[in-house]
């Protein structure tokens, strides 16, 4: 995700209804590549562990080929790997979050320009109508 003074920018590609990937499941590719384990990389952005592999599961599904490998027993081969196609994936994912913000800095500069540090108080129908008694 990125943020560009007041704008936050969250691109995601779809599989179908489902996203196959967005900016947390590229920091999780990124935690994979850098913990050499899924487990590992999910315990480092505090997920649990069910939902650590929910969500390369999702991804592995998503794409042609699998952007995760992983490999079963003891030793030093043990553990997680991007593919090629897992880094390819995650490459192209966050040059597209770079040029979607890049693109966007013309007219955010207009926008910030325009826009107060922090909100107005709000007027009396609207605190009125935020009131619980109000929305029931």
């Amino acid at each position: 995700m990125v943020r560009k003074g007041a704008l936050k920018l969250k691109a995601q590609i779809f599989c179908g209804d489902q996203p196959a990937i967005g900016p947390g499941k590229a920091d999780l590719l990124e935690a994979i590549d850098r913990e050499g384990s899924i487990a590992a990389a999910g315990r480092a952005m505090g997920m649990s562990y069910r939902r650590t592999w929910m969500l390369v599961d999702t991804m592995n599904r998503s794409w042609k080929d699998k952007l995760v490998e992983t490999t079963k027993g003891g030793g030093p081969s043990k553990g997680a790997r991007l593919t090629d196609c897992g880094r390819t994936v995650l490459d192209a994912y966050r040059a597209l979050e770079q040029q979607l913000a890049e693109a966007a800095e013309g007219r955010l500069r207009t926008l910030t320009a325009l826009l107060l540090d922090t909100p107005r108080e709000a007027s009396e129908p609207a605190r009125a109508a935020s009131t619980p008694a109000a929305t029931n």
